[in-house]
């Protein structure tokens, strides 16, 4: 049946010669959302990203030097704990540095909302990661 209604569509819908195939390559579609930022501020940047990527943790300074972060865990964990892993490895980082003004930013929605105080956390054992990322956000 799914075999004739393929078959139907494309006899219906000849290729002319101008015929592309369609790309399926799309650079950013792991990008959710996009947020933009005032390049005006003049505040440490720090991103965060729990996935095992190149991308990892890393800070940048007003006048645009990047420092780099990765971080191996050696202990059972799922997808939200590494992420409030990598913001606290991030926030640990920062603070070493002595900056005072930094705007954090990450891929995980639930980590900044609950960060944030917009969601609460209901999983018992994401309460004490959240609690850490409010006392050093202090």
């Amino acid at each position: 049946m799914k075999a004739q209604a393929l078959a139907d569509h494309l006899a219906e819908n000849p290729v002319n010669d101008e015929y592309k195939p369609l790309n399926t390559y799309f650079p950013d579609e792991e990008v959710n959302s996009v947020e933009a930022i005032s390049e005006d501020i003049n505040a440490w940047k720090m991103f965060f990203d729990g996935a095992v990527n190149a991308k990892g943790v890393g800070m940048i300074s007003p006048t645009g030097q990047h420092y780099p972060a990765t971080a191996r865990l050696r202990f059972f964990y799922t997808n939200n704990t590494v992420e409030y892993e990598a913001c606290i490895i991030g926030m640990n980082m920062v603070i070493d540095q002595d900056v005072e003004e930094l705007l954090i930013m990450g891929d995980s929605d639930l980590i900044i909302r609950q960060a944030q105080g917009e969601w609460e956390t209901r999983d018992v054992k994401l309460i004490p990661y959240r609690q850490h990322v409010e006392e050093l956000g202090k």
